[in-house]
């Protein structure tokens, strides 16, 4: 059994309701209900559990955690168990009123994400009328003594707008931006022919986030996610699979990342059975990829598999069949011709939001399940 050192994170997806219909989203498609979502004591139980286990932050994620009326309370329960506390949220549905009780709760740090700089087009992608709110917030944050983060998530349809995001971050509090390329998993996945950019996009957003990091630099902390695809060699996703976080589905499921769904027979201990600890340590779940002994070649040789640990499993699940596959994405792996020709595929032209209806040469699938009722 290999033994990685305590999880440094615990995500705690606390409901998968959200009023957002994001285009990208990576909720899985089977959604747990509102009466299957862990209820507030057992959360308490498993905040005290990580801290205990040397978890030193929790991640209240979701869905859209201000989903649960039940969110100060728990924001109080994991600041009296030690975690540092970060909320991860669309800014919907949040009242100024409420915001003080979170923050008067021990909340440490807000993360607010946008789907754009621009109005028509982050309401298109986020289905729903959203933009607005999600800049009101952000005046709000800006009177309150929290650390804040906006989170843009960027893809072939918006990259045109990044200096129109980092001069919203710079009319904030924000003191850390984020510029996420999307990455391909759930809807994402379903979506990609319409949101992965060109190489000569990419090229021309990395170098705008270099002068951006170097302009703003000890006043706003600028980082940025590439999209796998056009990587040389995989990330080391979530750090290694069971070496750092442990993520909580709203059902209880413990999971060594967001997606590990999808990868079949992969079966994963519950904590309303098992402690955080007896799961991070000896879960099936989690022994199935942590170290190297799974590794098939060309990882098993490389010097590179205690950089990337062989990338995402799940993305290996996802392109190629096998998650015990060198991730598709390196270009070491036998299967990176499969990733070559997404991107071949790509249309070279750049799509402007205003007129994406017309102009995609693949028009979006809407991930009509999300536009269902919220869980009951």
């Amino acid at each position: 059994m290999t033994v990685s050192g305590p999880p440094l994170a615990l995500i705690a997806e606390l409901t998968h309701r959200c009023p957002l219909h994001c285009v990208y989203c990576s909720n899985p498609r089977e959604l747990t209900t509102r009466s299957q979502e862990l209820p507030s004591h057992v959360w308490s139980r498993i905040f005290s559990e990580a801290a205990q286990a040397g978890a030193l932050q929790l991640d209240l994620t979701g869905g859209e955690p201000l989903a649960r009326p039940d969110l100060a309370q728990l924001i109080e329960s994991a600041r009296a168990a030690g975690l540092y506390v970060n909320l991860i949220s669309s800014g919907l549905p949040l009242e100024e009123r409420r915001l003080d009780e979170l923050v008067a709760a021990g909340l440490d740090h807000f993360q607010l994400s946008f789907q754009g700089a621009r109005e028509d087009s982050a309401n298109e992608f986020a289905g729903a009328t959203a933009y607005a709110h999600k800049r009101k917030v952000l005046g709000w944050l800006k009177s309150r003594r929290i650390a804040v983060t906006l989170n843009f998530v960027v893809h072939r349809n918006n990259l045109e707008q990044l200096a129109e995001m980092v001069e919203i971050a710079e009319r904030s509090s924000a003191s850390r931006i984020e510029f996420a390329h999307v990455q391909y998993y759930g809807w994402a996945l379903a979506n990609r022919d319409s949101l992965l950019p060109t190489r000569e996009q990419l090229m021309q957003s990395l170098e705008f986030f270099k002068q951006a990091e170097e302009r703003l630099r000890g006043r706003i902390k600028v980082e940025y996610v590439v999209p796998d695809y056009y990587a040389k060699f995989p990330k080391p996703c979530m750090g290694g699979w069971g070496q750092k976080a442990m993520l909580i589905t709203p059902g209880g499921d413990a999971m060594p990342c967001h997606a590990a769904g999808v990868i079949p027979n992969l079966r994963f201990d519950n904590v309303k059975e098992k402690s955080v600890k007896e799961i991070w340590e000896s879960s099936e779940a989690f022994q199935r990829f942590r170290g190297e002994d799974w590794m098939q070649e060309p990882c098993k040789t490389c010097e590179r598999r205690t950089q990337d640990f062989g990338g995402c499993r799940c993305q290996a699940m996802l392109l190629a069949g096998d998650a015990a596959l060198t991730d598709p994405v390196c270009s070491l792996s036998g299967q990176r011709a499969r990733v070559d020709a997404i991107l071949a595929a790509i249309p070279a032209q750049q799509v402007h939001p205003a007129r994406l209806a017309e102009q995609l040469t693949a028009p979006l699938v809407k991930p009509q399940w999300l536009y269902r009722p919220n869980p009951t």
